[in-house]
């Protein structure tokens, strides 16, 4: 089944029609979401207006990003620190500061 994504203000809009007294059972069939993402919503935004909403949920995105961000940076580092010892064997003790950038830049950079 698709999953529909809801917009902030959908969201903020479909809460307060819950707080406004109509049942969770018609907003769920009147807007196509689940009674389980609904009461789901209610617990986690419950108070917010429209735009604290949408200010969380660009929080949010920009943390998943930032995340993702530093977990490539680690697999670089781990992944540069595994070479350093292969390029100090290689090219010797002295050459090895010099030519751990050279062939990051050689392999795609870190």
């Amino acid at each position: 089944m698709k999953r529909k994504t809801f917009t902030p203000q959908q969201i903020a809009k479909i809460l307060k029609e819950f707080e406004e007294g109509k049942s969770a059972a018609d907003i769920s069939r009147e807007h196509g979401v689940s009674q389980a993402a609904f009461y789901k919503w209610r617990q986690r935004y419950n108070g917010m207006d429209a735009t604290e909403l949408k200010r969380l949920k660009d929080l949010e995105e920009e943390n998943r990003r930032l995340k993702a961000m530093y977990a490539e940076l680690a697999l670089d580092l781990k992944l540069a620190k595994e070479m350093d010892p292969m390029l100090r064997h290689v090219c010797g003790s002295e050459k090895s500061s010099k030519a751990l950038p050279e062939a990051a830049d050689r392999a795609g950079g870190i």
